[in-house]
């Protein structure tokens, strides 16, 4: 029997009139509608995930060689976007940082720089949101970090400050983008950028989270699991092993 057919629980019925309100014809029309959309939205991301590692799996490789030497000489791994992508940073940082299990990966030192409310608004607030990334990253950073940026247009300007901030502290830096790649693109603002070719920002998230995945998986492999249990494990807002020599990027 379909949704129409049948009494709506009182709360159901609040929730969601559009379902019980409806003849039964209308509803199920709804539901195959629902269905095909969900399908075509599902072959469009693998189709673009696809094609994003097997046209850039070379530069991921490259990419995760130069992050494997710069982590494994004691390099830190900062990450930050904004919106949606400030929740990709997070994540990427913390599958650095507290790898999955199962992967005989070494836990490393990675930390979100969209994580700690506290100093996000105290920038945005005293000095202007451009400066919430850059800023940390001048306070934090030393040269051999790792900066890692996530953005659907790649024309946020806090994270083409955060990157320009980055690379005169001499990080390593590593973008990812969408559409035509924007302000990321042009040369020389960072090292290695993944961009994901579609105008769909849902689709563009989507295919980065797994681009970051493969790119995490490769630099793993690179490491390898000696010396796992002496690396250091992020703590949200911690830089427990920071040596207080950020202060030379600020002067860069």
């Amino acid at each position: 029997m379909s949704t129409a057919g049948r009494a709506a629980p009182a709360h159901l019925g609040a929730l969601y009139p559009f379902l019980y309100a409806q003849p039964a014809a209308t509803v199920d029309a709804f539901t195959a509608e629902l269905v095909v959309s969900t399908k075509g939205k599902l072959r469009e991301a693998a189709l673009l995930r696809a094609q994003v590692l097997t046209e850039q799996g070379e530069a991921l490789a490259a990419c995760a060689r130069e992050l494997a030497v710069a982590l494994d000489t004691g390099g830190r791994l900062f990450a930050f976007g904004n919106g949606g992508s400030a929740t990709d940073a997070q994540a990427c940082a913390d599958l650095f940082a507290a790898p999955p299990d199962g992967y005989g990966a070494p836990p490393l030192a990675a930390y979100a720089l969209s994580a700690d409310v506290a100093v996000l608004s105290a920038l945005a607030n005293d000095v202007g949101v451009e400066a919430v990334f850059a800023r940390q990253v001048a306070a934090h950073a030393r040269p051999g970090d790792v900066a890692v940026g996530f953005s659907t247009s790649g024309n946020s300007p806090n994270l083409v400050a955060a990157f320009d901030r980055a690379r005169r502290c001499g990080m390593v830096t590593v973008g990812f983008s969408g559409g035509g790649g924007g302000r990321l693109a042009e040369p020389g603002a960072v090292d290695h950028l993944f961009v994901v070719r579609s105008p769909s920002v849902h689709r563009i998230q989507e295919a980065q989270t797994t681009a970051c995945h493969v790119l995490w998986e490769l630099t793993v492999a690179e490491l390898g699991v000696v010396g796992a249990d002496s690396r250091p494990r992020a703590a949200q807002g911690v830089f427990a092993d920071d040596r207080n020599t950020g202060a030379a990027c600020a002067d860069r």
